[in-house]
């Protein structure tokens, strides 16, 4: 996996990687991360990724952050 870009956020780390014929869009925020996967071929051009992520998107991505912490942390208390 090739690191191509970081993203400047305030909030989160953001990096785009190349593996394996796709741009791998990762979104990290503390100990948790999502990972969006796109085909190279699909149009998507890495440049274009500063204006597509919208903070419409980047709230949603809060959310499903949130949701894994939740997660996680009943995961953890179930073996108390």
């Amino acid at each position: 996996m090739r690191l191509i870009k970081e993203i400047p956020h305030s909030r989160y780390l953001i990096q785009v990687h190349e593996y394996n014929s796709k741009y791998l869009l990762k979104i990290t925020l503390d100990s948790y991360e999502q990972i969006f996967k796109f085909d190279k071929d699909s149009g998507l051009q890495v440049d274009d990724l500063d204006d597509l992520l919208s903070e419409d998107f980047l709230s949603n991505c809060l959310t499903r952050f949130i949701s894994m912490r939740a997660d996680s942390l009943k995961l953890i208390m179930s073996k108390k």
